[in-house]
C-alpha cells in the first residue's frame, strides 16, 4: 500500500476524530477508530518532520550561498 500525502492523510485523520466525538461505535469500532488514527498522525508527523528536515538544508544552503556571494564582494578586484 502506498503511502498517503499527508492531505490525505490529515483529512482521513480528521475524519476519524469525527467519528470518535460523535460517539455511539462500539467499542471493537471505537477502539479500530483509534488505532487507524494513531496511524494517520504518526504519517503524518513523519510527512511533516520530512519537510522540515528539507527546509532546513535548504536554508542552510541557501545562507552557504550568500556567504560565499558577499565574500566575493568583498574580495579585492570583485
Amino acid at each position: 500500500m502506498n503511502q498517503p500525502t499527508f492531505e490525505e492523510a490529515y483529512t482521513k485523520l480528521e475524519e476519524t476524530v469525527r467519528a470518535l466525538e460523535v460517539g455511539g461505535a462500539t467499542l471493537e469500532d471505537a477502539t479500530r477508530l483509534f488505532e487507524e488514527g494513531m496511524r494517520l498522525a504518526r504519517i503524518c508527523h513523519q510527512l511533516l518532520s520530512t519537510t522540515e528536515l528539507k527546509i532546513i538544508h535548504l536554508q542552510r544552503s541557501f545562507g552557504e550561498q550568500m556567504a560565499m556571494l558577499d565574500q566575493a564582494k568583498d574580495e579585492p578586484g570583485a
